[in-house]
């Protein structure tokens, strides 16, 4: 019954069966026959379906806003009791983007754990949706994310930086003699992005709706494999200004990358669930913007 009523609040908070079966990662069918099993356990309507359209009743408004602490309470209960597992050593869950290259996430990562040796730290990474999710189903307890959609007051926002996009390339490649290429221009060179298997396609669209690009895709599981790839000559890998090139017999070039001859910015944050903050999470948060504080 949890999951059915996660996916009822999804379908509340967006407003919509087909946003919430976007964000849940399942079909929007799945969602109306499991918030319907929903309703048939409870014994009453939730909502009211008009066509395509549909309004919350009395009781689905009731059961919404009950529900949402009952679910805070829930994930809560789940890392408390993690925590006791853990014969109660604190303990600090942190996920970061993949494809960051730079290295103030690992210098925080090494000054948290050199201040508070008695707090166990666990790092995870994916692509910005999977740490979405992570955190929003409270499996993890902060994550620096590049911003992609408007801030929730659901979360601590905290924006660490605001760097223009480049592209990573090969220094044998002719680019690497630019000063700044526009997306358009790339459209016959791959482009290099580290993704999982089951982010690619929302990472293609990223990049080719927002960003811009429209050139062919090329997905690696790691920024090592993406890199070696872009060494090898076999494309371009998109990455923030604050990125160091690198060495490897042939260099590596950093080009500013532009749209419609603008710089492309991106906002590079820490999130974690307002409902959730406390000592730790705030104290790693501090040290990632000590980190961060230099780029802007």
């Amino acid at each position: 019954m949890l999951r059915q009523i996660k996916y009822f609040q999804a379908v509340v908070r967006c407003e919509s069966f087909t946003e919430a079966a976007e964000e849940c990662y399942i079909s929007q069918s799945a969602v109306s026959q499991q918030i319907k099993a929903l309703e048939k356990e409870l014994g009453v309507r939730l909502l009211e379906r008009q066509n395509r359209k549909f309004t919350v009743t009395p009781a689905g408004e009731y059961f919404y806003k009950k529900s949402l602490l009952l679910t805070a309470d829930f994930d809560k209960l789940c890392m408390e009791t993690a925590k006791i597992a853990q014969n109660d050593k604190p303990r600090l869950l942190v996920g970061y983007l993949k494809g960051y290259s730079s290295r103030e996430f690992q210098q925080a990562v090494a000054d948290f754990a050199e201040k508070y040796p008695d707090t166990a730290i666990d790092i995870m990474n994916g692509n910005h949706e999977e740490l979405y999710e992570e955190l929003r189903f409270g499996r993890v307890d902060l994550v620096l994310n590049d911003q992609r959609r408007a801030f929730s007051d659901e979360y601590v926002n905290v924006v660490l930086a605001t760097t223009e996009c480049c592209i990573e390339i090969s220094g044998r490649s002719p680019i690497a003699e630019m000063d700044s290429v526009n997306a358009a221009e790339l459209k016959d060179i791959p482009c290099i992005l580290v993704a999982s298997q089951n982010q690619r396609e929302n990472e293609q669209t990223y990049y080719r709706e927002v960003v811009g690009i429209n050139s062919d895709f090329i997905f690696a599981e790691n920024l090592e494999e993406a890199r070696l790839l872009v060494i090898g000559g076999k494309g371009f890998m998109p990455v923030d200004s604050s990125g160091r090139e690198i060495q490897f017999g042939t260099p590596l070039r950093h080009i500013p990358l532009l749209r419609d001859g603008k710089p492309i910015k991106r906002n590079y944050c820490v999130f974690w669930k307002a409902n959730n903050s406390g000592y730790y999470i705030e104290k790693f948060a501090d040290i990632l913007k000590e980190k961060f504080s230099g780029i802007n």
